[in-house]
């Protein structure tokens, strides 16, 4: 990667999901630049277990210095995913980067899994990141320095990874593999394809309530991290990085960024890494 990092002012972000979390930090850290953010999700009204709706991610995108389209949809349904595609050119006039983050995660065993989990999976994962990419890469074609962008890990094939939690697994080594593979099959259009990853857990409301809990949110680095890694993703110039599984730190570290104490509240030693990294 090229040490120095460019600006995404005047760019268009599609992203799924993107009300909270670590899609709405990618959003704003993009926003700051003055780029132009639409966001897809399905939180239209305020849920007391997860803070934020799509409309109040919005407002922080406006309030940061962006421009911000919410639409409210589902990546699941291929009518929602044409819509935004189709909203956000209206807007903005174009499309340059998609963001696959939407994401479902459920770490049952095979016997103790609901086959209704088991599918939302597969189809927010794997059928949402086909889908969104799909009706985007034809506006990609015609962006500037165009990129695919998606929140999932390196392919990880330790027993210990493909045996903890095999339907979770699948969908997300389905999101990378999908990535990677667009890498190659785009490359002549020159866009660029790479998956990002934290190297730690990330405080989230999905660490929060379902990974631990308080105790678990103290020992995770905040979302700003995955975000400012994105934002080096992707402003890099052309396809100079392209088919990569990128984790967070490493990509921070590409432009001489090694204190990441500022992403932690907690004493750094007691972070607990993320799942599918050894």
């Amino acid at each position: 990667m090229p040490d120095e990092q460019k600006s995404l002012k005047g760019r268009t972000i599609v992203m799924s999901g993107g009300s909270r979390g670590i899609g709405l930090a990618i959003a704003l850290r993009a926003a700051r630049d003055g780029a132009n953010i639409a966001l897809m999700a399905k939180t239209a009204e305020p849920d007391p277990r997860l803070p934020g709706t799509v409309y109040s991610a919005a407002e922080e995108i406006r309030a940061a210095g962006g421009q911000a389209l919410p639409v409210v949809g589902d990546v699941r349904k291929e009518e929602d995913v044409q819509r935004v595609v189709e909203q956000a050119v209206a807007e903005f006039g174009g499309i340059d980067i998609v963001v696959n983050n939407a994401s479902a995660i459920n770490l049952s065993g095979t016997v103790e899994l609901p086959m209704k989990r088991f599918d939302l999976m597969q189809q927010i994962n794997v059928r949402g990141t086909f889908l969104l990419t799909k009706y985007c890469v034809p506006h990609l074609d015609k962006g500037t320095n165009p990129h695919i962008l998606t929140l999932s890990p390196p392919l990880n094939l330790d027993p210990k990874w493909l045996g903890a939690h095999p339907a979770y697994t699948l969908s997300k080594y389905g999101m990378s593999l999908l990535t990677l593979g667009w890498a190659t099959e785009f490359a002549d259009q020159g866009i660029a394809a790479n998956t990002l990853w934290p190297r730690t857990i990330i405080a989230t409301a999905a660490v929060q309530n379902l990974l631990g809990g308080d105790d678990s949110m103290a020992r995770s680095r905040t979302p700003e991290i995955v975000a400012d890694a994105a934002h080096v993703v992707l402003t890099t110039t052309g396809c100079a990085t392209t088919g990569q599984a990128l984790i967070d730190d490493e990509v921070l570290a590409t432009i001489g960024v090694m204190d990441l104490s500022g992403y932690s509240d907690g004493d750094e030693s007691q972070l607990v890494p993320d799942i599918f990294l050894d």
